[in-house]
């Protein structure tokens, strides 16, 4: 059995060393009995390298958010931004339904790219149009092969 770290502690110095790129410090039980001088350093909520959610603390929107899928910076995102942010700041009793001009706008922007923004009823009919067609194909199969086998 190997006896624990702590019954070597007064015959280990303070000693480190590097192992790739991390440091590895062994440190006496001493070495721990005093408080630490550290001083933590308060998050930056600007600090632009800090993950933040869509809403930054400030109440700013936040347009490098991954959750917008690009959106803000597609060919469309001029509108989108203008559309969005009206929303967000809006204090109307419906929200947003002071933003219909510039949601037209946007959507009218994204009419023009739809291999960029396809338009859902579009994707759902593709969708529909490519199950039916395999649901035909299939129905074909069977009855091809039920009318051999008679």
């Amino acid at each position: 059995m190997t006896p624990p770290l702590s019954a070597f502690s007064e015959l280990l110095p303070v000693v480190s060393h590097m192992a790739g790129k991390d440091r590895i410090i062994f440190a006496t039980k001493e070495d721990h009995e005093t408080p630490s001088s550290a001083e933590l350093v308060a998050d930056d909520p600007d600090d632009p390298y800090e993950e933040q959610g869509l809403i930054l603390p400030n109440g700013d929107i936040n347009w490098n958010c991954p959750c917008l899928g690009g959106m803000a910076s597609g060919p469309c995102g001029e509108q989108f931004k203008s559309a969005f942010s009206c929303f967000h700041y809006s204090t109307e009793e419906i929200k947003g339904s002071d933003c219909v001009d510039q949601f037209r706008a946007m959507q009218e922007c994204m009419q023009k790219y739809p291999d960029l923004y396809p338009q859902e009823d579009e994707t759902e009919e593709k969708e529909k149009s490519s199950k039916d067609l395999e649901a035909a194909s299939m129905e074909a199969a069977a009855a091809k092969e039920e009318k051999g086998s008679s």
